[in-house]
């Protein structure tokens, strides 16, 4: 129905049937997951009454829910396997994956102490139930493919997927910290901090914004993070108040106040990179795509000396025009978006008054924007119209846009240029912060 409400259904097959399931009150959110062996009752994710998403099962002879696993942490997703000897759960636990493996027969859990450190996901258990594939990653590594033996208690990697050129010695691996905001909020949020700081030696930083908005900054190899850091940048990707994961009181902590609160959160990562006593406080710049790009032309626009410059990939300029323009896929998301940042139609001086383009003549620190021309859900003239506007500041601002990219950038040789083209800026513009 929207992000925060959905219904789940089940069709027989043999009699043709559609059932509805998930009968409810208010906003609640279901995920089916899986059947058992016998399809005779269905486990599904759901948060009815409840701050995370946890695992129910629901009988279909009797129509009777049961709470199977709650923990204090969304759990992602659940399976079986193939004759239900194991189940399988990922956590969302603090921003990284926490995989367990339970033996139906005992409930209880599988030691996997021997499997190596990282964010595993898409477990796969064997037909025969003796084996089961992973992928896993981490800071300092891309996806890899593994099968562990469960008779034997080995594991096997099958894949090395980190370029030959790169030592993952060299790579920055993230840490998961909290600082207090404005009003005492904890703050959650991953620092990565580069190797081989000087004792004497400032160096710069920068706020990392995700997506969304709602979206997680997760432990996990992320190549542009990883360039950035290794050319002697800190950086601290925010999961400020708005985000998932930290269950739905946070998650709804930003409605309405979009580019305030959320932004006072980042701004206060500040506040934590400064007492690093090796980060320069004048040369701390923001970063972010999509939502996180807004949050970028917000910082600069509405609290335009906090940061030294400014990185916007694809972000929104003009909420009115975004919330107005939402694609024929999104209609399922429109009102639980007009709930988070403002009506569009009801609401547009308050709009008008988070949107950073009718506000751009406060900017006044440098900018980079990168753009794709077919991205459907920030069209380009939200960049083509705040690089022009703060340009007329005699601000430097640079601005890329890939012919054949949509809402991010998925061919190699793109993500490339973007990413050097990112690193130059700043070094020109941040680390030597000769504006």
């Amino acid at each position: 129905m929207t992000t925060n409400d959905s219904n789940m259904y089940v069709f027989d097959r043999i009699s043709e049937e559609m059932k509805w399931i998930s009968p409810h009150q208010g906003e609640v959110n279901h995920f089916p997951q899986t059947f058992d062996r016998d399809s005779r009752s269905l486990y599904f994710l759901t948060d009815e009454d409840y701050e995370f998403l946890y695992l129910k099962k629901v009988d279909f002879l009797t129509g009777r829910a049961e709470i199977i696993i709650q923990e204090n942490w969304d759990i992602m997703y659940a399976s079986l396997s193939h004759f239900n000897k194991y189940m399988v759960l990922g956590i969302n636990e603090d921003a990284k994956t926490r995989v367990s493996i339970i033996d139906t027969e005992n409930n209880e859990p599988l030691s996997l102490s021997q499997l190596p450190n990282g964010q595993i996901n898409g477990i796969n258990i064997s037909k025969s139930e003796k084996r089961f594939c992973f992928m896993l990653n981490d800071s300092t590594s891309p996806n890899n493919l593994y099968i562990y033996d469960m008779e034997t208690k080995t594991i096997n990697k099958l894949t090395d997927t980190l370029n030959p050129a790169i030592d993952s010695a060299d790579l920055a691996g993230g840490v998961v910290v909290r600082y207090p905001s404005f009003d005492g909020l904890d703050i959650p949020a991953i620092y990565y901090r580069p190797h081989y700081i000087r004792d004497d030696e400032k160096i710069p930083a920068l706020v990392w914004v995700h997506g969304g908005p709602g979206g997680q900054s997760r432990l996990g190899y992320d190549p542009l993070i990883q360039y950035i850091v290794n050319h002697g940048y800190a950086v601290i990707a925010v999961n400020n108040r708005g985000s998932s994961g930290y269950g739905k009181s946070f998650f709804r902590m930003a409605d309405l106040k979009h580019g305030e609160v959320d932004l006072a959160d980042c701004i206060e990562a500040k506040k934590f990179l400064i007492s690093e006593d090796y980060i320069d406080e004048k040369k701390i710049g923001i970063l972010g795509g999509s939502y996180g790009g807004y949050m970028v032309l917000a910082a600069l626009a509405f609290k335009p000396n906090e940061f030294t410059v400014g990185v916007n990939i694809f972000g929104i300029s003009n909420w009115i025009r975004t919330l107005k323009n939402i694609p024929s896929w999104w209609e399922a998301f429109r009102d639980a978006l007009y709930r988070k940042i403002g009506n569009p139609y009801t609401d547009e001086e308050y709009i008008r008054s988070i949107s950073p383009l009718f506000h751009a003549e406060n900017i006044v620190k440098p900018l980079l924007v990168l753009q794709g021309a077919n991205d459907p859900r920030v069209l380009k003239v939200e960049s083509d119209e705040i690089v022009e506007a703060v340009r007329k500041n005699g601000v430097p601002v640079e601005y890329i846009v890939f012919d054949d990219e949509g809402h991010g950038f998925t061919k190699k040789e793109n993500r490339l240029k973007g990413d050097h083209a990112i690193l130059l800026f700043l070094e020109k513009y941040l680390k030597k912060e000769t504006v």
